[in-house]
């Protein structure tokens, strides 16, 4: 069963706060976010798929007060590398946590002051979802849209859907293009011809 984070961050005046999904593919970071005193060298690098909720939960994780973070930093230019260098520092002497989202772990770093430090940092690598937590997801996304879907769509959607997040974004996009499109509800039609608008003709589409 998966469990969603509120953060106080929002499109608008009236906008519901963003959410994080939490399952399979992050439980554990959210763990590990909670506690960052556990974190060798107050530090930890997160990675992670494409529309994975890396920078979501880098802000959380700054929201929450419990450190500090730094969002798309890896990998990054000679001058910018210096610059996340001193941060480094400046988290052991301040004692206070730092989180670096990178899209590449340590290993791409050029600076080897830095690719040392980080190496021996906390390394949080969000996974891929299970289907409770894909079908969670698809319902999360399609609430953010304001598109009405329930349990019965997720079921039918993730089976014969690519498990990635980004995919999932781009199923659930097309079934709201789809329903704008023939000013009709996402029935079990548009469902059928989202899947193969993003998957492709050979998408299952058993009944």
């Amino acid at each position: 069963m998966s469990s969603q984070i509120a953060l106080p961050i929002t499109r608008g005046p009236e906008a519901d706060p963003a959410r994080i999904v939490v399952g399979s593919a992050n439980a554990h970071i959210a763990e590990a976010l909670a506690q960052p005193d556990r974190w060798p060298f107050r530090t930890a690098v997160l990675t992670g798929p494409a529309r994975s909720g890396k920078s979501l939960l880098a802000r959380w994780f700054a929201l929450s007060g419990k450190g500090e973070a730094a969002d798309d930093a890896l990998p990054c230019a000679e001058v910018a590398e210096a610059d996340l260098f001193h941060r480094w520092n400046r988290a052991q002497e301040s004692g206070t946590p730092l989180l670096i989202v990178a899209s590449e772990g340590p290993s791409a770093i050029a600076l080897p002051d830095l690719r040392s430090r980080l190496g021996a940092a906390l390394h949080l690598e969000i996974g891929l979802p299970d289907d409770a937590m894909a079908q969670d997801l698809v319902l999360a996304m399609a609430e953010q849209r304001g598109l009405t879907l329930g349990e019965e769509a997720a079921t039918y959607l993730v089976p014969r859907a690519e498990r990635s997040f980004a995919q999932l974004e781009k199923l659930v996009d097309a079934v709201d293009r789809l329903s704008l499109e023939r000013k009709a509800p996402p029935t079990l039609a548009i469902w059928r011809a989202a899947l193969e608008a993003v998957e492709g003709p050979r998408a299952p589409t058993l009944l």
